[in-house]
């Protein structure tokens, strides 16, 4: 059918990807056209298949959901994208909606909403729903680390101390302190505790 809009679903949790089938399944005009279990496969099935709108999460094995995004734009800007994740971190939203996704969806949403936003984002619009815009809003707004700040931060969030974090990054122990007061500020947080619990919660360092 020529209004039947093709899906395709990414989302390394095989019970996630089969509740979405039959949930779509379900909506006249739509079909899932193929699903990938990690970012690398599904760039390969968005060449492949080239789906109308792409499900995609972003915590992905070999190719995360935000490089996978990307690389999907490379080949083909036009692709319409919509992050449906349980992540709701400023930076997680500002780094996918920068790689060219057209929606981002928080999982738990119910079917009307999901269906609503499929439609919006195929028709060439963008789905943000508030609550993300607002965080999209906050992080936008806020100062942006330095390629070094973010390294020093990852490496306080591993827990090394600034004399660690200097030997690893080949420099002085109080370079290091002056890197981490800046992030401090920019974080608007007090010590090196508060940086890492704040990094973590709005997605600016992911545990592997």
């Amino acid at each position: 059918m020529a209004d039947t809009i093709k899906i395709l679903i990414v989302d390394d949790h095989h019970i996630v990807r089969q509740g979405l089938v039959a949930l779509l399944k379900t909506v006249p005009g739509f079909t899932v056209t193929a699903e990938a279990a990690d970012g690398e496969q599904a760039v390969d099935l968005h060449r492949k298949h080239n789906p109308d709108v792409t499900l995609m999460d972003l915590r992905l094995p070999r190719m995360n959901g935000v490089e996978a995004i990307a690389k999907i734009r490379d080949g083909s800007p036009q692709a319409r994208i919509i992050v449906l994740t349980t992540f709701d971190g400023d930076e997680d939203i500002y780094r996918a909606l920068q790689a060219g996704a057209r929606g981002y969806l928080l999982k738990g949403m119910d079917l009307a909403e999901l269906t609503d936003a499929i439609r919006t984002v195929h028709a060439g619009r963008t789905r943000i729903p508030p609550r993300v815009a607002e965080k999209l809003a906050e992080r936008m707004s806020g100062a942006s680390l330095t390629a070094r700040e973010l390294e020093v931060l990852k490496l306080i969030v591993a827990g090394k101390s600034n004399r660690n974090i200097g030997t690893a990054l080949f420099i002085s122990e109080a370079t290091v302190k002056t890197h981490v007061n800046s992030l401090l500020s920019k974080l608007g947080v007090e010590d090196r505790t508060q940086a890492a619990t704040t990094a973590l919660q709005r997605g600016i360092v992911h545990l592997e």
